[in-house]
């Protein structure tokens, strides 16, 4: 399987916007360099290496001072490359991993250490191979234990389907792209205002990035923004964000990051919203600091 053409940025644009101190990227990913961290056999797609020096330099450029670090799927299980770049910078980046019910302890332990602080269920056939859901019931149980959370990949037409599964899980829930809505429809559209209600329990926390992904017009994204907004200013104790780099599947174009920057204003309306957005929320879920 060849590697698919860049999907990040060469020279994203310095943002006009300034984040508070101590801003955390909340969602982004490391691959390869395959030569040291080869892609699983079973991936969906073969991604541009970008590797953990990339992404430091670009949180820099940005103005963030940290940074979660999700598994992606094209590395399947094998955490190495995000617990290398966790190693790397182990004050500054905490990690979401991606693992199979039959992991040791031992290794969970290892993970934690690292700075590992949640697993990833992804639910998109498109990306990886359907996993019974008694599988990943095991895993929260055991990651619960850590004190670790777990992230969720859904689109939102299967939300239905599993919400009560989500309800049940014994731990936080983060929610990635916001469920990733049909921008199409409206912000007050009966499906995401359905979504809106689902975060009402408190175990369910959102992110409010990735525009890029979910938007109908193309850039800058203005579609996307009543979304975010209306999640930020709902729930705004429960709220993330992320750049998404090295944007992997991108096939309509090449986002700017610097760009996506800029939007943080406009769907964090206030100095305040924005700080719990980027500094409060994130620092208090993967740091433990309140």
């Amino acid at each position: 399987m060849t590697a698919e053409p860049p999907t990040f940025h060469p020279n994203p644009s310095k943002p006009f916007y300034v984040p508070p101190a101590g801003a955390v990227d909340a969602h982004c990913h490391v691959f390869g360099p395959a030569t040291r961290f080869p892609y699983a056999p079973e991936r969906k797609y073969t991604p541009t290496d970008a590797s953990k020096e990339m992404l430091f330099s670009l949180r820099r450029h940005l103005g963030f001072a940290r940074n979660v670090i999700v598994q992606a799927s094209c590395h399947g299980k094998d955490n190495t490359a995000m617990i290398d770049a966790l190693e790397a910078e182990p004050e500054t980046a905490r990690g979401v991993a991606v693992v199979d019910p039959t992991i040791t302890d031992e290794e969970l332990h290892r993970m934690d250490r690292a700075g590992v602080r949640a697993v990833r269920f992804n639910f998109l056939k498109r990306l990886v191979d359907a996993t019974p859901r008694e599988h990943f019931q095991r895993i929260a149980e055991r990651v619960a234990e850590l004190g670790w959370h777990v992230v969720v990949y859904f689109e939102m037409p299967d939300l239905a389907d599993l919400a009560p599964f989500l309800r049940g899980l014994p731990t936080t829930v983060v929610i990635d792209h916001m469920g990733r809505p049909d921008v199409g429809l409206g912000a007050d559209a009966t499906a995401f205002s359905t979504f809106v209600e689902l975060l009402e329990d408190e175990k369910f926390w959102v992110k409010v990035g990735c525009p890029e992904r979910l938007t109908v017009e193309g850039v800058p994204y203005r579609d996307v923004i009543p979304f975010a907004r209306r999640l930020v200013d709902t729930y705004s104790d429960r709220v993330l964000w992320g750049t998404d780099w090295p944007h992997p599947n991108m096939k309509s174009h090449i986002p700017d990051d610097g760009l996506l920057v800029d939007l943080i204003p406009a769907i964090a309306t206030t100095p305040e919203l924005q700080r719990k957005l980027l500094v409060t929320n994130p620092s208090r879920l993967y740091w433990g600091e309140h």
